[in-house]
Parts: C-alpha cells; sequence; structure tokens
C-alpha cells in the first residue's frame, strides 16, 4: 500500500486526483487459488445467542439526515419516518402475535443475563416491512441497550446491528 502513495504530495494536484488501484476491481485476487473466497457463518447469529419467545433481534439504523452520531434534521426519507426519532419499527405479524398495536408507546430491554438493566422507554411502535424476529431503532438513541461486551471477538465490532431485545408495552 506505501506503492500506492508515492509522489503523492506531488499527485494530489493534478487534474482528477490518481488513482489508487483496487485489485478486487481489477478482477486479480491475491489468494493462493487467485480466487476469490466466500465463507459462511456457522450459525446465523455471530454473536452467540439463540432465539426464545418474545426475544427480538435489534438492529441500529441511521436516517438519510444523519452523519455518524450527528443528526442534521427529522425527515428521514430512507424509512419514511417524519419528525420524530423516538419509533421502534416491527414487523405487523409480530406486532399482533405480541399483542400490540401500532402506535403504542412502548420500551426495550436488553435480553442477555449480565447482571445489567438496559431499557429504552418513550418509543412509539411502528409496523414496518422487516423481517420478523427484528426490531430497528434510530442509532445513537439506542446506544443504550448494546453492552460493550456484546462484539464480534475477531473485529472487535460492537454488536449493534443484533442485540437480543424484549418489549413491553409502557403504562399510561
Amino acid at each position: 500500500m506505501p506503492n500506492d502513495f508515492g509522489d503523492f504530495n506531488a499527485r494530489m494536484f493534478e487534474p482528477g486526483g490518481f488513482y489508487r488501484g483496487i485489485a478486487a476491481h481489477e478482477r486479480i485476487w491475491k489468494t493462493s487459488e487467485k480466487k476469490a473466497l466466500f465463507t459462511t457463518p456457522e450459525r446465523l447469529t455471530s454473536l452467540g445467542f439463540g432465539t426464545k419467545p418474545g426475544r427480538y433481534s435489534l438492529l441500529t439504523m441511521r436516517s438519510n439526515d444523519q452523519f455518524n452520531t450527528t443528526i442534521y434534521g427529522y425527515s428521514d426519507r430512507f424509512h419514511g419516518i417524519e419528525g420524530t426519532r423516538d419509533v421502534l419499527l416491527m414487523n405487523p405479524d409480530d406486532i399482533k402475535r405480541a399483542g400490540l398495536s401500532g402506535g403504542d408507546r412502548v420500551q426495550m430491554i436488553t435480553d442477555l443475563d449480565d447482571g445489567v438493566d438496559r431499557r429504552l422507554g418513550g418509543l412509539v411502535l411502528t409496523p414496518y416491512q422487516i423481517p420478523a424476529g427484528t426490531v430497528a431503532c434510530y442509532y445513537p438513541e439506542c446506544n443504550v441497550l448494546v453492552p460493550v461486551s456484546h462484539h464480534d471477538q475477531l473485529s472487535k465490532t460492537l454488536g449493534s446491528k443484533s442485540v437480543p431485545v424484549r418489549i413491553e408495552r409502557e403504562q399510561a
């Protein structure tokens, strides 16, 4: 990689910049087989928690008017959400099975047996075409639900796309 940036200071001002080649783009595979190698996970959730009744897999999401944790507005064209980020998106069939209704105020509780009570309330349950067993909530609002210990062992990346949670209706 350092060779890719030789004469960087001089090349930086060339019209159009300079091209740093990407081997895969040129169909060059730097493996012993000279082919792309694909692997499949041993289990669907790489973080090791199983399914059980009432448990959902939370994925965190961003809006189109957001960069990392900086939120520029409340009009999310990606998901069709306007005026708020305090929503929990859930499959309509899951909502029915849970005995809930769209528009209910709910809270999520992290469903891990680690002795820490992690919960987020004040969310409006919103029917959304999302895979059954999965719910979605905006990042960084739902960070409180993600345990620091909940990360991929290899990359050390937080498991923000697969957090086991339960959902409860909030009392009025």
